[in-house]
C-alpha cells in the first residue's frame, strides 16, 4: 500500500477516535448540566426534593410536580416518569399525591402514575421499566372504545424496604408491606404481606418469612455479605455500574 495511503488511514483513524472522544465527554457534559437535583431544579418545581436527591438527565415525562415530594438521597434513573394527576395544569388540591421516601431508587425507564395517592416508601429500589400506577382503564361498557371510558383510581402504597425487580407492574389498590421482594415480571394487584416474596402474572406469594422458622421453603443461596452502615443508594449504583444510573435489575 502506498505510503500516502498509509498516512491517510491513520489521520482518518485519529479523527474518529478524537471525535468519539468529543462527543462523550459533550454527553457527561450534558448529562451532568440536565441533571436535577434540589440545588439545580432546572424547570421543574416539585413539592419537596431532599436532599443528595438526583433526577438523571434526560428525564422522562414529569407534570405535577407541586403535588410530588421526593425525599433525600433518592436515585431516578434516565426516561424515568413522575406524574400527579390526569394532565399537566389541574389543580389537585393541598395534599400531596405522589410521595417517595428517603433513600428510594427508580432504575431507567420506570413509570409511576399516580392520578390519586401513591405512596413508595424509604429505601424501596425498582429495578428498570417498573410501572406503577393508581389508574386502570375500565371496560365495563361493551360498545364504546376502552380508552373513551373513565378510568378508575385506586391508591398504592409501598412499604419501606422493598425490592421491585425490573419490568414489574404495581397495579392500583394493591398494598405492598414492609421489606417486599417483587420478582421480575410480576403484576402485583391487592395486598401483599410484610417480608413476601411475590412473583407470576398475577402475583402470588411464593416465599415468606416466619419468626420460628425463617424463610419458608428455606433460602437455596446463602446470606450474602451485609451493606456496611451508611452507605448510600447513589454509592451502591456507583459500585455495581459506575457511571450508570439506572438502577437495580431486579431478579
Amino acid at each position: 500500500m502506498p505510503k500516502n495511503r498509509n498516512a491517510f488511514s491513520s489521520l482518518a483513524a485519529w479523527r474518529r477516535r478524537a471525535l468519539s472522544r468529543a462527543v462523550h465527554r459533550g454527553w457527561r457534559w450534558v448529562q451532568e448540566s440536565g441533571a436535577v437535583t434540589a440545588e439545580h431544579p432546572g424547570p421543574l418545581r416539585f413539592g419537596r426534593i431532599g436532599a443528595g436527591t438526583r433526577l438523571a438527565f434526560p428525564q422522562g415525562t414529569v407534570f405535577g410536580e407541586p403535588w410530588i415530594e421526593l425525599g433525600a438521597h433518592c436515585v431516578i434513573g434516565e426516561q424515568v416518569t413522575l406524574t400527579a394527576g390526569l394532565m399537566p395544569g389541574l389543580d389537585l388540591g393541598p395534599e400531596s399525591i405522589l410521595t417517595l421516601g428517603d433513600g428510594v431508587v427508580l432504575g431507567r425507564g420506570s413509570h409511576v402514575v399516580a392520578d390519586t395517592r401513591v405512596t413508595i416508601g424509604s429505601d424501596t429500589y425498582c429495578g428498570p421499566y417498573v410501572y406503577i400506577t393508581s389508574t386502570n382503564h375500565s371496560y365495563d361498557d361493551p360498545h364504546e372504545p376502552v380508552g373513551k371510558q373513565w378510568p378508575r383510581m385506586e391508591p398504592v402504597s409501598i412499604g419501606p424496604g422493598c425490592w421491585i425487580g425490573t419490568g414489574a407492574v404495581i397495579l392500583p389498590g394493591a398494598t405492598l408491606g414492609r421489606n417486599v421482594v417483587v420478582a421480575a415480571g410480576a403484576v402485583v394487584r391487592g395486598e401483599v404481606p410484610d417480608r413476601a416474596v411475590v412473583a407470576g402474572a398475577p402475583a402470588r406469594v411464593v416465599r415468606s418469612w416466619d419468626p420460628e422458622k425463617g424463610w419458608q421453603p428455606p433460602l437455596r443461596t446463602p446470606a450474602p455479605v451485609p451493606i456496611p452502615s451508611g452507605v448510600t443508594p447513589a454509592q451502591l449504583l456507583a459500585l455495581a455500574e459506575p457511571g450508570e444510573a439506572s438502577g437495580p435489575s431486579g431478579d
